[in-house]
C-alpha cells in the first residue's frame, strides 16, 4: 500500500513539475483594427484620466485655499 501511494505521489510530482514547464502556444497576431480600436481604447482611458486628474487638483486647491484662509483667522 505505501508503494502505490509512493508511486502516486512520485508522479503527481512528476506531472506537477512538467505542467510548470509547459509553454503555451503564442496568441494570434492582432489585425489593424483590433489595434485601432485597443488605440481609441487607449486615448479615451487617457483623456478620462486627465479630466478626474484635474478635478481632483481643483479639489485639493480649494480646499487647501479654505483651510489655509481659515488658519489665518485663528492667529
Amino acid at each position: 500500500m505505501k508503494k502505490i501511494l509512493a508511486v502516486l505521489t512520485a508522479g503527481l510530482m512528476i506531472g506537477a513539475i512538467a505542467a510548470s514547464h509547459a509553454k503555451l502556444p503564442a496568441p494570434p497576431p492582432k489585425s489593424d483594427a483590433e489595434k485601432a480600436a485597443d488605440a481609441e481604447k487607449a486615448k479615451a482611458s487617457k483623456a478620462k484620466e486627465a479630466e478626474l486628474l484635474n478635478k481632483y487638483m481643483d479639489k485639493a486647491v480649494a480646499n487647501h485655499k479654505k483651510n489655509t484662509a481659515s488658519m489665518d483667522r485663528k492667529k
